[in-house]
């Protein structure tokens, strides 16, 4: 934008001048300003709007502001719990998309100590914003249970149209139910879940999200289609659409780096992650890290990021400082890791064996198989509760 700073000669080249500064002022703002269902395939890329330079800066209103604007994972460390769930007992909550359960494990001992009965295809168990209640997304059940995490009682069931997956935005405004079948972004109460606006989508299989560090969007993939979306989060408004560089890619999980700068997108047929830039939501890249790439989990001290492979039954290690991978774990007599968590001090990762009616827990020092616990049928997103961090974005627990 132009230069602010006053001048100090005559009344009538001050004028002048001023003219001139609002004539280039108005240049670049022009310049700067970007302007049903159809087959995937066929689509092109849409243009990333661009706002005025002076709008790019302040956050969404009313977000938490950041605890360390270099790691937006600052407020995730081992142990660091909000006085709201402090006292809440640790379990493990996994739905069974098969059994329409989901089952409440015991981190300390590795047992199942409750099975609750809830509605058709449970997909995910997502915490709320204010991280009192968790949602159990029964997606072909048109419904969320809620769950207590103080008692683990499950309340009366809320109607809500194909939740296959929940997030909430940074401020704690909304909620945004993934319609996967219904090509929907749904923004609704956070409380009552009732629709505040519909946002079709011209792509198939929204599913997993993330959001900027100032919150003012959010990058959605949708797996049917192998396409990415940008969403003006205060706007409601989709601001670009691309289609991934890979035949028949199915992009899942969706994760931000803690300095804020990178995004990457798991996709279960590229078999890696893709990495990009949300800011240009420029052309993506693609990293090999094993058969099936699916769950995307950063590490309690910022340092490292885990890749489930549900096709191969391993995780591997991505290093953030250097942005390269540097090891790969064996599930221990094979498997298929999906979705799931870190315990509260980081120690533990868990993680739903889809196709296997199981649960595993690796030691993420060692990356040592540390149990495999039979669940029901199709165990998907898993989350483990509590979990550090000051307000959940959704899912299975992103937490800042």
């Amino acid at each position: 934008m132009a230069d602010r700073n006053r001048t100090h000669d005559r009344p009538g080249l001050r004028a002048r001048h001023r003219a001139a500064l609002l004539a280039v002022a108005c240049a670049l703002v022009a310049a700067g300003c970007g302007g049903g269902e159809s087959k995937p395939a066929a689509h092109s890329p849409r243009p990333v709007e661009r706002a005025p330079a002076e709008a790019a800066k302040p956050g969404l209103p009313g977000m938490p502001p950041l605890l360390d604007e270099h790691d937006l994972y600052a407020a995730d460390r081992p142990g660091k719990l909000a006085p709201q769930v402090k006292d809440f007992p640790s379990r493990i909550y996994v739905p069974n998309t098969g059994s329409d359960t989901v089952t409440v494990i015991d981190p300390k001992t590795y047992k199942v100590i409750e099975t609750i009965p809830v509605g058709v295809q449970p997909q995910h168990v997502v915490p709320s914003w204010d991280l009192k209640t968790l949602w159990v997304n029964n997606n072909r059940g048109h419904d969320l249970t809620p769950i207590d995490p103080a008692t683990g009682k499950a309340g009366k069931p809320v109607k809500v149209h194909d939740p296959y997956n929940l997030y909430f935005t940074p401020n704690g405004k909304y909620a945004i139910v993934m319609a996967s079948m219904d090509r929907q972004l749904v923004f609704r109460d956070p409380h009552t879940m009732e629709v505040r606006k519909t946002l079709p989508v011209g792509c198939a299989g929204v599913n997993h999200a993330d959001f900027s560090p100032d919150g003012r969007y959010f990058i959605v993939s949708c797996e049917f289609s192998g396409e990415l979306l940008k969403v003006d989060t205060e706007k409601m408004k989709v601001i670009g659409q691309e289609k991934l560089p890979f035949e028949g890619a199915m992009p899942q999980d969706v994760k931000i780096s803690p300095d804020g700068k990178t995004w990457y997108v798991a996709d279960m047929m590229a078999d890696g992650i893709w990495v990009l830039n949300g800011d240009t939501f420029s052309r993506p890249k693609l990293m090999p890290t094993g058969k099936g790439a699916h769950g995307l989990y950063v590490s309690r001290d910022s340092r490292y990021m885990y890749v489930s492979n549900r096709g191969e039954g391993s995780i591997s290690r991505l290093d953030f400082k250097t942005g390269s991978l540097v090891g790969k774990w064996r599930i221990r007599g094979g498997g298929s890791p999906d979705m799931g968590g870190l315990s509260t001090d980081g120690k533990v990762l868990w993680l739903s064996g889809r196709y296997n009616s199981e649960v595993y827990a690796l030691d993420t020092r060692t990356g040592k198989t540390l149990a495999k616990i039979p669940v029901g049928q199709g165990p998907h997103g898993l989350a483990v509760y509590p979990q550090p961090g000051r307000y959940s974005l959704g899912h299975t627990g992103i937490f800042r």
